[in-house]
């Protein structure tokens, strides 16, 4: 199974399909081609019934401002660092955030998440039903219309203010995964695009790695340009017309992921240094939807080799996989005349942190990083923050 999702994503973003040669990529096009073609049908028909409002296909509103962050492909588009960036802002702007979730592939992301977040306001509800979710956690907490609200209207509120509103009532709610979750009305779209990997070859699900045709950019409130940091300025200003193209007057940011420092999976309160990666020989294992951008941060840190294992997004690791990385491990071992290093990404570490001790002796590090707006054509982080703000119709003050 692991090996035919490999090949479905080599099809998927292999732009010109003629040159694939394999037998296995020529059979498999008639089939994913045919499923491209029943996925597009669906789509449609899903969207007209929505737009309708037919049967149950209803636009449920909640009572708080609702910012979606989605993407058009599958994986590796920043979504969840971007959440993440949100969550943490509005928690130190005194507001306390939902992240509503789907909570896929075992939970991953959900976990970094809870992580990352704890010590915050910022509450996170899990299930496929996020209207569902979303009224039972306000139900629970209760709620406040931050755009109402006459306290949330002064520009300096201090802590006692909040305190007297009730931090546990939710502010704003950010969905996590939800261009495609139409049964939930939003206040602001936020599109992020792998600005590596674009839209592949171009096509629907599962020829391509489209969710949806290109034209459902025109729903965005704004685009973001995810790794932008690893793409040349020329590819940057093409990526920006090709946007424009479908929706000219939509705002574009641009975002990077910046290394922070390393911890140990055995340890997860360890606090590495990424000095520790400078001359070792590293062996990087991930199982997300974009590697390449994560393999380069790791030579970009002064590694003195780099290899890679690379699994399909979400994988869960079992012991075979396991065996097949203390393989590759122990043939860098031989070849180099000391023993390899093993760096994760925090998705992997938070998806079974267990497994990873049967790595032993070889140390494993998970690489730890922060999503950060990435100063390019008069945008910055100010800019964006003030764009939510303004998108929000809100009036408030962060606490950095």
């Amino acid at each position: 199974m692991e090996k035919l999702r490999k090949v479905v994503n080599e099809i998927a973003y292999t732009n010109n399909l003629i040159k694939l040669s394999s037998p296995l990529h020529l059979s498999l096009l008639p089939f994913l081609s045919i499923s491209s073609s029943f996925y597009k049908l669906a789509l449609s028909l899903r969207h007209f019934l929505y737009k309708h409002r037919f049967f149950h296909f209803q636009i449920h509103r909640l009572p708080v401002p609702v910012i979606s962050v989605g993407n058009l492909t599958w994986g590796g588009n920043g979504k969840t660092p971007m959440v993440e960036f949100i969550a943490l802002y509005f928690s130190r702007c005194r507001i306390s955030p939902l992240i509503l979730s789907r909570g896929y592939g075992g939970g991953d992301e959900v976990n970094m998440l809870q992580r990352h977040l704890l010590g915050t306001p910022t509450k996170i509800g899990v299930g496929p039903n996020r209207a569902a979710v979303a009224s039972h956690l306000i139900n629970k907490y209760g709620y406040i219309d931050i755009r109402k609200s006459p306290l949330y209207e002064k520009q300096n509120l201090d802590w006692k203010d909040q305190n007297s509103l009730d931090s546990e009532k939710i502010g704003v709610i950010v969905l996590d995964d939800a261009m495609q979750h139409w049964s939930l009305w939003r206040d602001l779209d936020i599109v992020m695009v792998n600005g590596l990997t674009l839209w592949g070859n171009g096509q629907l699900l599962p020829l391509g790695p489209l969710r949806e045709p290109l034209t459902a950019l025109r729903r965005a409130d704004v685009v973001v340009i995810h790794h932008a940091d690893l793409v040349s300025d020329h590819v940057l200003k093409d990526i920006e017309s090709m946007v424009q193209e479908i929706k000219k007057s939509v705002p574009i940011f641009f975002t990077k992921m910046d290394p922070t420092y390393l911890f140990e999976a055995g340890n997860i309160n360890s606090n590495v240094p990424l000095t520790a990666l400078h001359q070792a020989i590293v062996l990087c294992v991930s199982a997300i939807g974009s590697a390449d951008p994560f393999v380069k941060r790791i030579q970009e840190l002064g590694a003195h080799y780099v290899d890679r294992i690379d699994f399909s997004d979400h994988h869960i690791f079992h012991a075979r996989d396991i065996g097949m990385i203390r393989t590759r491990l122990g043939e860098l071992e031989r070849k180099f005349g000391f023993k390899p290093i093993v760096v994760i990404t925090e998705k992997d570490y938070d998806r079974d942190p267990e497994i990873l001790k049967q790595l032993n002796p070889f140390k494993t590090f998970v690489l730890c990083s922060t999503l950060k707006i990435f100063p390019y054509r008069g945008n910055n982080e100010e800019i964006f923050k003030k764009f939510l703000k303004d998108q929000l119709k809100l009036e408030f003050s962060a606490a950095d």
